[in-house]
């Protein structure tokens, strides 16, 4: 059974860090380009960062840049997404989803995505 579990979510204050995890179980990561989203409470869903196959690209949302730390453990099938100086308008459900392309620039649809972790950012 192919599945993604995010976890690693959680109540921070403001200016402080989370790292989220998407562990993959029923396939391997390897082969896909992994992106982590989120969605607040009646707000489009967004993608804040991705990372290529091989590790060796990366995008970020200008929202998060400076900020958010994408990147991948093929060895142990996850990926990781280092939160830091975290705002109140971070606060959404995050989630990781996968793609059959190498690359984070060549479009295709995300055919993989977990269940989503909460991280609230308030004082």
């Amino acid at each position: 059974q192919v599945q993604f579990v995010e976890s690693g979510g959680g109540l921070v204050q403001p200016g402080g860090s989370l790292r989220l995890s998407c562990a993959a179980s029923g396939f391997t990561l390897d082969y896909y380009t992994i992106g982590w989203f989120r969605q607040a409470p009646g707000k489009e869903r967004e993608e804040v960062s991705c990372i290529s196959r091989s590790g060796g690209s990366t995008k970020s949302a200008d929202s998060v840049k400076g900020r958010f730390t994408i990147s991948r453990d093929n060895a142990k099938n996850t990926v990781y997404l280092q939160m830091n100086s975290l705002k109140p308008e971070d606060t959404a459900i995050y989630y990781c989803a996968a793609k059959a392309e190498s690359l984070c620039v060549i479009k295709g649809p995300y055919n993989y995505w977990g269940q989503g972790t909460q991280v609230t950012v308030s004082s």
